[in-house]
């Protein structure tokens, strides 16, 4: 059975050395999208044979990231599943059994040659017109007995792949990419385990993918070159070669490959910026592969409804980051204000606007910040900014161009249009509510004979502070009547003197 004919298995296969990279985001959203569009398995593996790097510590972070962005899995870690274990680091006993068949294949051999051995061919070979090759198979030529005897002695030692000589092209067929042929020539005997008894990279995940019944690799096309590498180590071991789908780069909105210095390159980071986790889901997504050409804003239904691998590109993606704020501030217009007060909540609490407490014990009143900057904002971290002059009770920080350009301007009537608004907005008999209060306020233009904005302004400017805010009668309402009074009575002494 082919693995077109086998019930899809994907995995999304992460080294846990650090944060996950949007690049490995959107190979998991890959993958995860293809095994839902297909009614299928989902499979995390962590890849952690670096000691250096890979801790616990940077394997909760890849978790985290994971669940964040809402990419649960079917099988792995926390999961678990029939084909575990998912950590690279409690497979070895899989590794060394997949050597053993290899060696009663005869298609491996030890290579006793050393690091310095080797450097000084290599360093020979480049020398040369032709350069250097690969590995030139020394130790291939030995017998058995004499291998076991060096084994046996203690001598250090590799286990190399004995790549056929007669094989002819190593050629597949890859789904963005299209057919592929490598030259056997160009395939050196790989080393498959090294002196110490770890497996390479590509006999550890040809082993793990084979064990786990993956059907389809779907991963990044920097994996492009191993592929043929790994091609030959399952025809080695007998197994069936998987579909292979290799993705383009994303590039940077210079058109450069994504820099730690010049871009964004974590989902911690992207979160830490303000982004929802639907958006950047969308926004990755659309980065090498479309539903139609034209929509743009795709929910996760619709994505793992139909995504499919002919509609990859292989063209590098570029990441435009006007696009990512402007589909942000749509998610955010249309997620609702209890999805918002859950989101937001820990942008204000950094702000030292308010606590979890207040949230928990103010519910319905934070859900009535929503709509006053729902279509105003592109990241959560705008909230704080806009908001912070709701939570500052009776004290107002007033921005001196907007008083220049609001209080002070020659004819505006500033102190006259303020003590007739605090008049309205002490009179107990109005109702402390939006509408009310504005149609009030709005008289005061036929009274006083002045164009609407020559009223409104200069109430903004000592309500809010600034000549611009979320809408003001509806922030009105969600303050304190005692603490709107006090900021025009503190703008009336510090600008007027009155």
């Amino acid at each position: 059975m082919t693995s077109a004919e086998k019930p899809v298995r994907v995995r999304f296969a992460p080294s846990p050395t650090g944060e996950l990279h949007i690049g490995g985001a959107r190979t998991a959203i890959y993958n995860w999208a293809f095994a839902r569009a297909n009614n299928s398995t989902f499979i995390l593996r962590i890849e952690d044979t670096d000691p250096e790097r890979s801790t616990e510590e940077n394997k909760q972070i890849i978790l985290r990231a994971m669940k964040w962005l809402g990419l649960d899995w079917d099988e792995g870690p926390e999961v678990g599943g029939d084909f575990g274990p998912y950590l690279q680091t409690e497979r070895f006993d899989t590794y060394a059994a997949a050597l053993e068949v290899l060696k009663e294949r005869d298609m491996v051999y030890p290579c006793f040659c050393t690091k310095e051995e080797l450097d000084a061919k290599r360093a020979a070979a480049e020398a040369t017109e032709g350069g250097y090759s690969g590995y030139d198979r020394t130790c291939r030529s030995l017998s058995p007995e004499e291998a076991q005897v060096r084994i046996d002695a203690g001598e250090p030692h590799v286990w190399r792949l004995k790549v056929p000589l007669d094989h002819g092209p190593v050629e597949f067929d890859d789904a963005v990419y299209g057919p592929m042929s490598f030259p056997i020539d160009v395939m050196d005997d790989m080393i498959l385990v090294r002196s110490d008894g770890t497996p390479t990279y590509n006999f550890a995940v040809v082993c793990d993918d084979a064990n786990m019944g993956i059907t389809h690799v779907i991963r990044g096309d920097d994996h492009l070159s191993n592929t043929p590498r790994q091609v030959l180590i399952y025809e080695a071991l007998g197994y069936d070669v998987p579909e292979f789908a290799h993705l383009s780069m994303i590039l940077g909105p210079d058109g450069r490959k994504l820099s730690k210095r010049r871009n964004a390159t974590s989902v911690e980071q992207y979160k830490e910026m303000g982004y929802l986790p639907d958006t950047l889901i969308n926004f990755l997504a659309l980065l090498g592969w479309s539903l139609d050409g034209e929509t743009t804003i795709i929910d996760r239904d619709t994505l793992t409804k139909n995504f499919s691998l002919d509609r990859i590109t292989k063209k590098d993606a570029i990441l435009d980051e006007e696009k990512l704020d402007w589909m942000n501030g749509i998610y955010i217009q249309n997620m609702g204000a209890s999805a918002w007060v859950d989101a937001v909540a820990p942008f204000l609490i950094e702000a030292g606007l308010c606590t979890a407490e207040d949230i928990e014990q103010n519910r319905a009143w934070f859900e009535k910040l929503y709509p006053l900057v729902a279509e105003r904002m592109k990241r959560l971290t705008e909230a704080p900014e806009k908001l912070a002059f709701i939570f500052d009770g009776p004290n107002v920080t007033l921005d001196e161009k907007s008083v220049q350009k609001n209080l002070l301007k020659e004819g505006c009537r500033a102190d006259e249009v303020l003590r007739e608004v605090r008049e309205i907005l002490a009179d107990e008999s109005i109702p402390w509510e939006c509408d009310p209060l504005q149609d009030k306020v709005r008289e005061l233009t036929e009274k006083l004979d002045l164009k609407a904005k020559l009223v409104f302004q200069p109430v903004r400017v000592a309500v809010t502070g600034s000549q611009v805010s979320p809408p003001l009668f509806e922030s009105i309402e969600l303050m304190d009547r005692d603490d709107v009074l006090a900021r025009i009575d503190y703008t009336l002494a510090e600008v007027f003197g009155a």
